[in-house]
């Protein structure tokens, strides 16, 4: 069996795109299942967002950068 590092070694030469569905492959296999109250709250929560997205209320990032703040804020607490 390979050691984490070995795996983030090998997963850091695949495309950006493989790697974020890598990413989200293997935090859904350690997800707990949602409670439908809580799916029906995301439901509300997503659909008031896209509301004030077409009300011209907010307005959509480009995926690098908001990785790329991400990576900053994790950065900053190490």
């Amino acid at each position: 069996m390979k050691s984490v590092a070995e795996l983030l070694e090998e997963a850091g030469q695949l495309p950006p795109d493989q790697r974020l569905t890598l990413a989200h492959r293997l935090i859904a296999t350690t997800e707990l299942v949602p409670s439908f109250k809580v799916e029906d709250q995301w439901d509300n929560v997503i659909r008031e967002r896209i509301a004030r997205y077409d009300r011209g209320e907010s307005q959509a990032s480009p995926v690098h950068e908001v990785l790329s703040r991400i990576d900053s804020r994790l950065n900053d607490d190490s």
